[in-house]
């Protein structure tokens, strides 16, 4: 038999059984389309990590108090940042500036319209320590900080959802937070996704003593950023810091967590890679269980055509023909299958954005899923078919 004769018979063989034939590469079908779809969110979850992290220079270390410790009555040493921290720090000779941030939560009042949002306390190098820009206006100063100006700098959807689209509108106007009145001196360019749990985009910044006093209350625990020098250097700011720490803080050093925005993105990368290949895992077996679904309606087929078999190879059709037309069958329903759960993939990518789950559909995922639904047909489909090319004529032609 010629090659195209046997992919004849396969097709011929396909459309006689239609329904047999779906029911078959429904698990291919549902395989294929979860690999594709698996891929693509951890994709997504990369990039949304790389996203987050993107506003950090690679050189910036976060300065993390621990958890308090100690029960009522219990004399532990503070392991809360404060200013002589931050001064220490920025002595050392790998850090290239360093300023103290403090987050709290606080209602946002404009007119009749509230918002429950994060007010962060900051220095003057906030903004250019942490990569964000000023749309309109300018920024808090020193000044702001020693005199207790009751200034802001609101987020650009914050600003749009209290004065429209006309952002720069937002400049010389009162906000309340926490019920007193802040005059607006700059709308931060917008950003996106962030990360540490503090979005710039709906968040309000004042000054650094002003939001101790009257938003956030001396009794937070302020977080510092640091820059190194360069990148070569940053290893050895961490070592300087965590020195300049045990000044104020021998007892313990141990409780603080002093981190670099690079090592930071990559362990979050990791984690998204390693949930990803979890999942694909799971894609697997559900391929694999297809596989044995194929490979158990193949035995079926040989059962079936038993009779024609014998009648091919009665008219001359070798063992190796055989052989390929059982086997191509086998591969072009994994194949095909693999083929519709990749459109299913691509087709079903748009309403999922409608729960806020990012996917980056892939090439390299879709590939995948085609060459493992072809892998799993041919595998799953060798036994039958090697089985169909080793009957004997006169026994195939016996059957009923």
């Amino acid at each position: 038999m010629s090659l195209l004769e046997i992919i004849r018979s396969v097709i011929i063989s396909i459309s006689t059984n239609k329904l047999r034939v779906f029911l078959t590469s429904l698990g291919i079908i549902v395989g294929a389309f979860t690999i594709i779809l698996v891929i693509g969110i951890g994709k997504g979850s990369e990039a949304e990590v790389a996203e987050q992290f993107g506003r950090l220079n690679a050189g910036t270390i976060m300065v993390a108090p621990g958890r308090e410790q100690g029960g009522p009555g219990a004399s532990v040493q503070s392991d809360k940042l404060d200013q002589d921290d931050l001064e220490l720090i920025q002595e050392c000779p790998s850090v290239d500036s360093a300023t103290m941030i403090i987050n709290g939560g606080a209602a946002i009042t404009y007119y009749n319209t509230s918002y429950s949002t994060m007010v962060a306390g900051a220095m003057a190098d906030y903004l250019v320590l942490n990569n964000l820009e000023l749309d309109y206006g300018t920024n808090i100063t020193d000044e702001d900080s020693v005199k207790r100006h009751k200034v802001a700098i609101i987020g650009a959807d914050l600003a749009e959802m209290f004065f429209g689209e006309d952002k720069s509108s937002a400049l010389g106007q009162s906000i309340s937070v926490n019920g007193k009145k802040y005059e607006v001196i700059g709308v931060l360019r917008y950003l996106g996704d962030s990360a540490g749990g503090f979005s710039p985009d709906e968040s309000v910044i004042v000054p650094y003593t002003v939001a101790e006093k009257y938003v956030i209350g001396s009794r937070t625990r302020p977080t510092i950023t640091a820059l190194a020098v360069d990148m070569e250097n940053v290893d050895a700011a961490i070592e300087e810091i965590t020195a300049a720490l045990t000044v104020n803080h021998a007892d313990t050093i141990d409780n603080f967590q002093i981190r670099d925005a690079g090592s930071m993105l990559e362990a979050a990368q990791e984690t998204s890679k390693t949930m990803t290949t979890l999942l694909v895992s799971v894609a697997a077996i559900v391929l694999l269980v297809a596989g044995i679904g194929i490979m158990n309606v193949m035995f079926v087929s040989v059962k079936e055509r038993t009779r024609e078999i014998g009648i091919l190879k009665a008219i001359g059709a070798r063992k190796r023909d055989i052989l390929l037309q059982f086997l191509f069958e086998a591969v072009l329903l994994s194949t095909v299958g693999g083929f519709i759960g990749g459109v299913l993939s691509y087709i079903v990518v748009p309403f999922l954005g409608f729960f806020e789950i990012t996917i980056l559909p892939t090439l390299n995922g879709a590939l995948l899923a085609v060459l493992f639904s072809a892998i799993t047909g041919t595998f799953f489909g060798y036994y039958p078919a090697a089985k169909a090319a080793a009957l004997k004529p006169i026994e195939a032609l016996r059957q009923e």
